[in-house]
């Protein structure tokens, strides 16, 4: 019991290393470097023609240039990441598109999309239930090129009403009878923001976590 909890706290506290302490020792290496060269170059320099004030001053100034900037990117780094933070909890509670084939359907009927690569002249997205069985299709005409949304009111082929619950969907697309690439969207909530490794990350309902980029179209 003791091996088994001692292995899972040292895996959960490796997992949550920060990388901080290794960029300061990074840093503080590069500076070291720089002493012990100007050191040396003291040490071993021409008595007959020793460094002059000047020179030195300015090997100073420019290791206090580099450490400045160094502090600069990473305080601007710190307050990108923090105004991204902020500007994406605002789309806690709303609706995106992100890339997957599900369709939920409720009560007030399915939300999903597409992403199309080119216009089209036609553009089909079959639903099919958990069998794989063809439930309904629906077609779009003239599409211009980027990510669309779509409301499916829930009515099958013949008329009746679908079971709610997950369905898949499949996409197709054409232009003069030539296809067109396409990649079909799925609907989520977005319920969380998370601090990722590269900025904030979105938790979309049960479909996980993703990235801004990751975000096809905000409903």
């Amino acid at each position: 019991m003791s091996v088994n909890t001692d292995s899972t706290v040292s895996s959960v506290l490796s997992g949550l290393a920060r990388k901080e302490p290794a960029q300061k020792t990074m840093m503080q290496d590069e500076q070291n470097r720089f002493l012990t060269l100007l050191t040396t170059q003291l040490r071993n320099q021409d008595p007959m023609s020793p460094l002059q004030n000047a020179e030195l001053t300015m090997q100073l100034a420019q290791m206090s240039t580099v450490d400045g900037i160094e502090r600069l990117n990473k305080m601007m780094q710190s307050l990108m990441e923090s105004r991204e933070l902020t500007d994406s909890t605002a789309l806690i509670g709303r609706g995106v598109l992100v890339d997957g084939k599900g369709l939920g359907l409720t009560e007030a009927g399915a939300i999903g999309g597409f992403d199309l690569n080119l216009p089209a002249d036609t553009v089909t997205v079959t639903i099919h239930d958990s069998s794989g069985q063809v439930v309904k299709k629906l077609e779009f005409n003239k599409v211009d090129a980027g990510s669309h949304n779509y409301v499916w009111d829930g009515l099958a082929e013949d008329g009746s009403e679908a079971a709610q619950g997950m369905y898949t969907v499949s996409v197709s697309a054409s232009l003069d009878g030539v296809p067109v690439g396409i990649k079909p969207l799925e609907f989520g909530p977005v319920t969380a923001v998370v601090r990722g490794a590269q900025g904030a990350d979105l938790q979309v309902g049960g479909l996980g976590i993703f990235k801004l980029d990751d975000i096809r179209q905000i409903l």
